[in-house]
Formats: C-alpha cells, structure tokens, sequence
C-alpha cells in the first residue's frame, strides 16, 4: 500500500519484553477500548470536533501459556490442570478467532491495536498484509515461507511433502479496531506444541527459525527487521512518543 508521505498513519511502537500473557492482554484490552469508545463518541461530534484514535503495535514474548480462541475446541488441549502445571504453563480461554495456540519464550508475538479506517477496511486483506511482514522477514534469513490455501498463518514447505507452520495467526476486530495478532516462532522451544492440537490442525507440523537454520537466532535483531517490514507494508510510520 503505497501512500503519501504526509499521510502515512502513524503507530506507537512499544516492546514489551518477557510479559505475563493476563497482564498484556489487559493492557490490549485497554487501548483496544479506548479506541473503540473514540470511534462511538465521534458519531455525536462535529467534523471540527473529531477525536483521532490511534495505532498501537506491541512486540512481546510470554512465559509458556496456552491460549483457546473463541472457534477453539478444549479439546484440542491435551493437558489438565497438574500437567499444565508440571510444565509451568497457564491456559487461558481469550476473545480472539482461531483454535488453541502456545506462547512462550523464543516466539516473537505482535499485537497491532489498529483502527483499520486509518488504513483499509478489509480484516482479510490485514491477515495477509501480517503475513507478508512474516515472510519477508523469512526471506532476510534465506527461509522461503508463504501461504497455505484456507489456513491463515505462514507456513515453510506449503506445497510440499512436509508443509510446517512457523507462524500463527489469530485477531479480533470490532469497529474496524483490531487486538491480539500473531505468534512467530524464531527461538521457540517447540516440545510445548506437542501438548497441543494447533489451531485443531492434526496433520501438520510446526516448526522455528532456529530449527530450519540450525543456529539460535538474535531475536533483536528478528524483531527490528520485522519492524521494518511491517511498516513497509502497511505503510505506516513510527510516532515519536
């Protein structure tokens, strides 16, 4: 999306560190309906009178949790409660799309709290303009990544023998203003996913940077390149606190 310099939306960028999942989906929630209630209150008021909302995005990496989205099976969580605990992880049952999903140290999570209007009101376009962050970011790594036809996500191998997802994707959009986001596994330690049926999907594999590259990567330096990309490809640029 190419836009005019003067015009580019802008976005608050935050990193959020190692983060307690509860406590950073409370922090989303807040901005999330911060900008919602913008929107509302903006239909009472005059052109002159407008409230801009804005754009948050947050990078994060959590302590080892699983998260059920609102599609999701329980099922699909082969643990009870002493197993959870025997691994350290938490469960939480969240008000995202998408099936069960693992974060943990080593995953790069990106939350966009995003009012669409500021860019372009179509929530598909936006799974894949996450994506394509993704893949590039790949792509500066020598690892070819891209879609796989009616799963969102991106996936290595997807036309092959052993198609493997390296990120997950799951979102919530109300009023055109999104939360949650993306899950993109560089250091994951993916023992974790065999607890789970990811996003219910039985047949396919799940794999990590460090895991098709055989090295640990520096995931600073992941997170600045995917940075760049997403900015790219929505078109944004960072405000200046």
């Amino acid at each position: 999306m190419l836009v005019d310099a003067l015009t580019k939306p802008q976005v608050h960028f935050n990193d959020l560190g190692l983060m307690d999942y509860k406590a950073c989906w409370d922090l989303q929630e807040g901005y999330f309906q911060a900008a919602v209630e913008t929107k509302l209150a903006n239909r009472n008021r005059s052109s002159e009178e407008q409230v801009m909302t804005k754009n948050h995005l947050f990078f994060v990496e959590h302590p080892h949790v699983y998260t059920l989205g609102k599609s999701g099976d329980l099922a699909h969580l082969l643990l009870d409660e002493e197993s959870l605990k025997a691994v350290d992880a938490k469960y939480y049952a969240i008000n995202r799309g998408g099936d069960i999903t693992y974060h943990g140290p080593g995953q790069i999570v990106g939350y966009p709290i995003f009012d669409l209007d500021h860019f372009f009101t179509d929530i598909h376009r936006y799974l894949r303009y996450l994506e394509e962050a993704i893949i590039r970011t790949l792509a500066d790594y020598g690892i070819s990544a891209s879609r796989l036809e009616g799963l969102t996500g991106v996936w290595l191998d997807a036309d092959g023998a052993k198609p493997r997802k390296i990120a997950a994707l799951g979102v919530k959009c109300s009023r055109w203003v999104t939360m949650h986001g993306f899950a993109f596994n560089v250091n994951a330690d993916l023992s974790y996913f065999g607890h789970i049926i990811p996003c219910g999907i039985t047949d396919k594999a799940v794999t990590s940077m460090h895991l098709e590259l055989g090295y640990s990567l520096p995931v600073e330096e992941v997170k600045a390149k995917l940075l760049v990309h997403l900015g790219t490809v929505f078109g944004f640029e960072l405000a200046h606190h």
